[in-house]
């Protein structure tokens, strides 16, 4: 049986990009791949030179290869970069993420810094959801006290740039979630540079937001990435699973249709970007807030709340 050839070198392809018609190598897919991360970055002016960055690293696939491209690429621009894993406290599920993010850190001389909800909140993710006494998901309450775990740890080290490794799908989920449950907010931080005039402190950006997950599996995989085997337990509390079936479903018929949804939301978040609410100061962290109470503070007068009930 004929071996496919590769578009760009002739040789022998490993990988079909079914929305360009490419068929590539092992090594021209590497390459187009931490070009992409380069246009990226350059499309949306996500760093500057010397910039000081922050790498959210969960030990996960799309975040061990963000911090491996990023160290790559920022070696002739004299940038530092600092890794950073939160350890929400989950039971047999972070203690592996952890080991492997230390191991890659050592060995690309990176320091790596690893704070937990229990030192920064006074509770670990188990037993907020043991307390939550309404239909909020796991991943709500996770996701509202990361984003501020890591915004303490980029004030922390003073970074300049938080950079997360979510990659064109999850951005696409997120939409849609948001869209779905009427969150506007949420939305306006799909911008691809969300800076400290919002909620956070450092400007966030996401130089995987133009890949596909699958691309990053692959990149991983030819790379030989070790990454995170553990699943989530609490994963499939929301809809996000629904949503990335019937996205990829739609892909699968419509090669190409997730770059069109991303560019459609990206354009919905800038319109919202523009008619942004004015922040307060949160009353009990002083944390900027869209409310007298930000969502944080909330959250944890609810579930500490509960301790006593």
């Amino acid at each position: 049986m004929p071996y496919m050839k590769c578009t760009k070198c002739g040789g022998r392809a490993v990988y079909h990009r079914a929305y360009s018609g490419e068929k590539l190598c092992n090594s021209c897919f590497c390459s187009s791949i931490v070009e992409k991360v380069k246009r990226t970055i350059s499309k949306y002016d996500l760093l500057n030179y010397g910039d000081t960055i922050g790498v959210a690293v969960s030990g996960g696939k799309d975040s061990l290869t963000l911090l491996k491209i990023l160290n790559e690429l920022c070696k002739s621009h004299t940038s530092k970069i600092f890794a950073i894993t939160i350890d929400e406290g989950i039971s047999g599920y972070r203690e592996e993420a952890i080991k492997i993010c230390k191991d890659l850190t050592e060995e690309l001389d990176i320091p790596h810094h690893v704070l937990s909800f229990k030192e920064l909140f006074g509770i670990n993710l188990d037993d907020a959801i043991k307390l939550r006494k309404n239909k909020v998901s796991a991943c709500s309450i996770c996701g509202i006290l990361r984003r501020r775990a890591l915004d303490i740890a980029a004030k922390g080290l003073k970074v300049d740039v938080l950079a997360t490794a979510h990659n064109l799908d999850d951005i696409l989920q997120t939409f849609m979630i948001n869209l779905l449950n009427g969150d506007m907010d949420r939305i306006r931080w799909l911008d691809p540079v969300i800076k400290p005039r919002s909620e956070f402190f450092a400007r966030r950006i996401r130089p995987l937001m133009e890949i596909y997950e699958k691309e990053i599996v692959m990149y991983a995989f030819l790379n030989d990435t070790p990454f995170q085997t553990v699943t989530c337990p609490y994963m499939n509390e929301g809809i996000r699973s629904e949503i990335r079936s019937m996205v990829n479903a739609l892909e699968e018929e419509h090669p190409g249709i997730k770059y069109s949804a991303l560019n459609s939301a990206l354009k919905i978040s800038q319109n919202l970007i523009t008619n942004e609410r004015e922040l307060k100061t949160c009353k009990n962290c002083n944390f900027p807030s869209s409310s007298d109470l930000c969502s944080v503070c909330n959250i944890l007068e609810t579930i500490k709340g509960n301790m006593y009930i």
